[in-house]
């Protein structure tokens, strides 16, 4: 065999290999594709979605609904100067009970009353020019000008004291009403101007309390009213909570802001930022659909769930109320006789076909 017959017979075998792999590398990748494609999970919007689910019913919701709210002061100020000076003395305390009009904090009023001094000197010669002028033009000794001039400069002297005198009072930082100092916000030594607090004051005497209100509830809040309140803190102490505002527009979850005002107890037992709860209808047994918290899903602020109707799911949103126990109230969107999914909400869509486990 000749060169040019081993050449050619050579190409034939490497021509036959290179189709031989490249058969076999496409067998390969359609074998993982096939295996790749065998893993990818489908859905199949006709398969029905297991689910669990809940008939509602009637049930008792306890002795009257009950609202967890938060107290708040009735009123809170950072009282500040009216005149600028130099902190001279701070004379409180955090914690300290004070009465309206007791001095807060002292000013430097030393150039003041030097100011008032040199006034005082002043006036007591203008008044001596006036009795002697008053002498002397009664006995025609002195033009009547002069008398006038001496009268003018005592009164522009009487207004330049009244003046300092006010002045003077204001370097005192009076409390401008009674209660209970929180917080110290500036020293002895730091410079005061007005609209910068110096001490910020507390009153507890008097509390807000505010409560988050559903749909249902709220037309039994009005103005004037009063309902029963307890601090979770001290539930052996009842309050009396007098409504003095209802809200006018809902928050993303539909409920509605009420605030009561409730006389604290004698001793301030009740403390600002503690949380309480008012309660409503009490000595009546009241009954509401329950549900299991984790089957109402919230959506944009909306709370929804998801009813079984002829096999298919079907979404609905509804209106809550209190919690009672791990479960919580219905107050609108749904009925006794409902049928709710409680469990199994992959793949569950509205309109999905349901099988219930």
């Amino acid at each position: 065999m000749d060169a040019e017959q081993k050449n050619s017979k050579r190409r034939w075998i490497i021509i036959g290999f290179s189709v031989a792999l490249v058969v076999l590398v496409f067998v390969r990748l359609a074998h993982n594709k096939r295996t790749a494609e065998a893993l990818v999970y489908r859905y199949d919007s006709a398969k029905p979605v297991s689910v669990a689910v809940d008939t509602l019913r009637l049930e008792p919701l306890g002795e009257g609904r009950s609202y967890v709210g938060l107290f708040e002061p009735d009123r809170e100020s950072k009282v500040s100067a009216e005149v600028q000076g130099k902190i001279a003395e701070v004379l409180v305390d955090v914690g300290r009970r004070v009465s309206r009009g007791q001095p807060l904090v002292q000013l430097d009023n030393s150039l003041l009353r030097l100011q008032l001094q040199g006034v005082e000197v002043q006036i007591g010669g203008l008044q001596s020019d006036v009795d002697r002028y008053t002498v002397l033009a009664k006995a025609d000794a002195v033009q009547g000008v002069q008398l006038e001039k001496a009268e003018l400069g005592l009164r522009t002297a009487q207004v330049q004291r009244a003046t300092l005198q006010e002045q003077i009072a204001k370097t005192t930082i009076r409390a401008p009403f009674a209660g209970i100092v929180t917080a110290k916000l500036n020293e002895a030594g730091a410079f005061a101007a007005p609209g910068v607090p110096l001490v910020q004051l507390t009153d507890i005497a008097t509390l807000r309390f505010t409560v988050s209100v559903p749909e249902a509830d709220i037309a039994g809040f009005k103005e004037g009213r009063s309902w029963r309140v307890t601090a979770d803190a001290l539930p052996g102490i009842p309050l009396d909570g007098t409504v003095v505002l209802v809200g006018a527009k809902a928050d993303p979850a539909n409920n509605y802001p009420v605030q009561l005002r409730v006389k604290n107890t004698a001793d301030g037992n009740i403390r600002a930022g503690m949380f309480g709860r008012v309660f409503l209808h009490e000595g009546e047994r009241q009954q509401g659909v329950l549900l299991a918290t984790n089957a109402v899903m919230m959506e944009e602020g909306r709370a929804e769930v998801y009813l079984v109707k002829d096999g298919k799911a079907a979404r609905r949103a509804v209106s809550t109320g209190t919690h009672v126990g791990d479960r919580l109230e219905i107050t609108h969107g749904l009925a006794p006789g409902d049928v709710v999914v409680t469990a199994g909400f992959i793949d569950l869509r509205d309109g999905a076909n349901v099988v219930v486990q």
